[in-house]
């Protein structure tokens, strides 16, 4: 199962350095979410990152960016409803109800949320039961195109693949007092728990 990471909204001290790390150390990708950066303020912390893993980004705004820093893809939401005309690249989106991830047959993949409570938005709570979940894996609603969001831990992962979803979207798990020190141990637990 593919482990992906979800930026905080924010600036985050030593921020592209972390990214590197958490990359370095077997993160799958990482979406870059700054609903309030304007241009210049992405441009910057893009160029902050090195370009070997910029292929390995996701735009979640400032789409005029893709081609310029080659990033792997663009996740399209309520601010961003659709790429740029003639992009070819990889898109995904976010869903919140099963009936979501079906009409999004047109994305290369969808994150499904909140699946446990939320660890970085209070009040965030998960909006499905186990029984729902592995009733919409029966129907191949849940599959490898669908990522798991919400309050995912290590512990939540051996359950998330054997609900067949095909990653796991982490943000309060990874970035909660991220520091260059513990970078790795995070990773390391989770890719203990994701081979369960």
């Amino acid at each position: 199962m593919k482990l992906t990471g979800i930026t905080t909204e924010t600036r985050y001290e030593n921020e592209a350095r972390l990214i590197a790390l958490l990359l370095d150390n077997g993160l799958h990708e990482m979406h870059i979410r700054k609903p309030g950066y304007s241009s210049e303020q992405l441009v910057g912390l893009l160029q902050q990152i090195p370009a070997t893993y910029h292929s390995h980004l996701i735009l979640h705004d400032r789409f005029e960016l893709a081609e310029r820093f080659g990033v792997g893809g663009l996740h399209l939401n309520h601010r961003n409803p659709v790429a740029p005309a003639g992009y070819a690249g990889r898109t995904g989106r976010s869903c919140h109800t099963f009936e979501e991830v079906q009409r999004s047959a047109d994305v290369d993949y969808c994150f499904l949320s909140p699946i446990y409570d939320s660890l970085s938005k209070s009040g965030y709570r998960s909006r499905f039961t186990e029984a729902a979940l592995r009733r919409a894996a029966q129907e191949g609603i849940i599959g490898e195109r669908v990522y798991a969001l919400g309050g995912v831990e290590p512990r939540h992962l051996p359950q998330l693949r054997a609900l067949g979803f095909g990653g796991a979207v982490l943000l309060g798990y990874l970035w909660n007092g991220l520091n260059e020190q513990n970078a790795k141990e995070r990773m390391a637990a989770l890719h203990a728990a994701n081979t369960i």
